[in-house]
């Protein structure tokens, strides 16, 4: 079944539809990895005093990966609801979910004013964290996919992909001026609160855009038909589960480098090796640049080559970059530095583009939103979610980053024995499954 909606909306207000997916995926990517600088830079710091530098700066990065056990709740919430209700309540939904706990992070008080209360406050509000962005994902790219041309969405559900480096770029280069501008002493003291509270105007932003949006056709179709299902994620779970255990497996490698790139890697160059840190942000930007540069062509080229084949291209690479990336790293010198990581984020970013697409495809409408949420928020548990604090662990164990080498080469290749596992859902599949009669790559629950 054609799933343009060409017939439905013009190809600019499908444009549209895209660009607002874009810019609602940057706010709210900006307010979750605003608390990934901060977590490296400042709560070891002011959340966690009484700690080792180590230990504190454990603690910082579990209260990091605490927003990756709220995701899945919030992808399993609001994909429930999302198949029930519709798409776009849902990113109305996270939208304001996130400003509202990322605005509440830039307000709160330090250990040195409540004692163990802020730890506490600031867990629960990574959670909610979480809980928001783990809705957001689902919603944003069945908005991009299913308003999409046939042909295009890879290239369209791209731009939800996007989205992450944008948020990236946007949260570093707020902390990079913010730590410019002001003394040590103030950034640690009142400075880096300014992201946080800067949110509330990029929610603003971000919910006039969102509002305008309309539902999917393929959601209304099946709503009109009154095929929708009940119980979305025990039906996805009974049926599917294959699809979304494979499908959060080859997740697993690119989102856990992109949080080595982000997070890890700032944390490790500042507090080991001794960078400056305002350096190693600029050299952050670069790599988020070309991840974004890097996600939405490969993600375009998957429309005509597949998502499979391209994805296992890009896992293959990434496999094989790992092993020279911190290697590259321990030189302490910087024009290596920068290369580790661009070469880093831009195959991550390779891997990831298709991905919004890929997930789509292997789902049948009617728990679409369920499915894709499921599988993307369990590769984040057992990638990003643990990424940071499995780094520094393996790390402090021997003083050496060959543990830490051997951890990305290992979910390297679990993520690449799952895209080899998994089914074809590219162009070529599309047209052979109409003439075999196999379950096409997008449809309705017909």
């Amino acid at each position: 079944m054609s799933t343009s909606s060409d017939a439905r909306l013009s190809r600019s207000a499908v444009t549209r539809i895209v660009i607002a997916c874009f810019i609602g995926s940057t706010v709210e990517w900006f307010d979750f990895f605003a608390y990934a600088a901060a977590s490296a830079l400042v709560f070891p710091t002011l959340f966690f005093p009484g700690l080792s530098p180590v230990a504190a700066t454990l603690a910082a990065f579990a209260t990091f990966g605490v927003g990756f056990v709220g995701r899945p709740l919030g992808g399993v919430l609001m994909g429930h609801f999302g198949d029930r209700v519709g798409r776009k309540s849902m990113l109305i939904i996270s939208l304001v979910g996130m400003g509202v706990a990322t605005f509440g992070i830039g307000l709160l008080p330090t250990y040195e004013h409540i004692g163990v209360f802020a730890p506490i406050l600031l867990v629960t509000l990574r959670f909610l964290q979480g809980m928001a962005v783990g809705g957001e994902w689902g919603g944003a790219v069945l908005v991009a996919v299913e308003h999409a041309p046939e042909r295009k969405r890879g290239l369209y559900g791209s731009f939800v992909q996007m989205g992450i480096p944008a948020g990236v770029i946007l949260s570093n280069i707020v902390f990079l001026v913010a730590s410019e501008a002001l003394s040590p002493e103030s950034f640690l003291a009142w400075g880096w609160r300014v992201p946080f509270l800067l949110s509330a105007v990029l929610v603003g932003i971000g919910l006039t855009i969102r509002l305008s949006l309309t539902e999917t056709p393929q959601f209304r179709k099946a709503l009109a038909a009154q095929k929708l299902s009940r119980t979305p994620v025990a039906e996805v779970l009974r049926t599917s589960w294959r699809q979304v255990i494979l499908a959060a497996g080859t997740f697993v490698a690119p989102n856990a480098m992109g949080y080595i790139v982000i997070t890890y890697s700032l944390s490790y160059t500042t507090r080991i090796l001794q960078l400056n840190r305002n350096t190693v942000i600029w050299a952050i930007l670069a790599a988020s640049a070309v991840w974004l540069v890097v996600a939405g062509s490969v993600a375009a080229m998957s429309d005509r080559w597949g998502r499979r084949r391209v994805l296992i291209l890009c896992l293959s690479a990434l496999t094989m970059w790992s092993l020279v990336f911190f290697a590259l790293l321990d030189t302490g010198s910087f024009p290596l530095v920068l290369l580790a990581l661009v070469v880093l984020a831009a195959l991550q970013g390779a891997a990831n583009g298709p991905q919004a697409a890929l997930f789509a495809e292997l789902f049948e409408t009617h728990v679409r939103y369920s499915g894709i949420s499921l599988a993307y928020q369990v590769g984040s548990i057992l990638g990003g979610g643990v990424a940071p604090f499995l780094a520094t662990a393996l790390y402090d164990i021997r003083l050496s980053t060959l543990p830490v080498t051997g951890y990305l080469v290992l979910i390297s290749i679990v993520s690449l024995g799952c895209a080899f596992a998994i089914r074809e859902s590219g162009p070529r599949h599309q047209q052979m499954s109409s003439r075999t009669e196999s379950r096409p790559g997008l449809h309705t629950h017909e």
